[in-house]
């Protein structure tokens, strides 16, 4: 848990819970409930743990009418909409990772940064080899990974055609990816995992 985590009321499941673990939404102007996956736009929040069908059950019920005290539009594709932003803000953060020269990408280069410890956090395309994420793993030694990706997804936000495995050095940029990397594998439900 980050210094400047605090805890938060899911409110579905009322269980009170690191808001890291969860995702914050607001009403809009018109009155419609957008996610707030920054957890940084002004006005009252409501939170919701980061499991999809948690999610789901909040856009299908009165959940968020009762948190904000008040009539709401729930978007129909909500639980697809806090996914592509989730998506799209992991990537972000990888885009900074590279950008820093926080990031190696392909087998050899991680294989050299587990070896030297210099990774932090490891990244998996889903859709890449079983065997070859297996073959880097005992040289990670505990290193958490994340498979939440494509290889497409990953190549995109490295400028690249396509990354099957990356690997981002120590620092505050390594956490914030291993963290949102975690929320956006709960909203997806499946087809990732992380691991740490």
């Amino acid at each position: 848990m980050s210094p400047t985590s605090r805890k938060r009321r899911c409110i579905v499941t009322n269980e009170v819970m690191d808001e890291t673990c969860l995702i914050r939404f607001v009403v809009d102007p018109e009155g419609r409930v957008v996610p707030d996956i920054a957890a940084r736009l002004p006005g009252r929040g409501a939170w919701v743990r980061a499991e999809r069908s948690i999610v789901e059950a909040a856009a299908g019920g009165n959940a968020f009418a009762r948190a904000f005290g008040r009539r709401v539009v729930v978007p129909g594709d909500l639980p697809s909409a806090v996914e592509a932003q989730l998506a799209r803000h992991c990537l972000d953060l990888l885009g900074l990772a590279r950008k820093a020269g926080d990031i190696a990408a392909g087998f050899q280069k991680v294989r050299v940064w587990l070896r030297s410890g210099r990774a932090a956090v490891v990244l998996h395309a889903r859709d890449g080899s079983e065997r070859e994420c297996e073959r880097l793993a005992p040289t990670g030694g505990g290193v958490p990974s994340v498979t939440s990706f494509g290889g497409a997804e990953l190549g995109l936000a490295l400028g690249r055609e396509s990354v099957v495995h990356a690997a981002v050095a120590a620092g505050g940029l390594a956490d914030r990816i291993f963290r949102e990397a975690s929320r956006l594998e709960g909203v997806r439900g499946s087809g990732g995992r992380t691991m740490g």
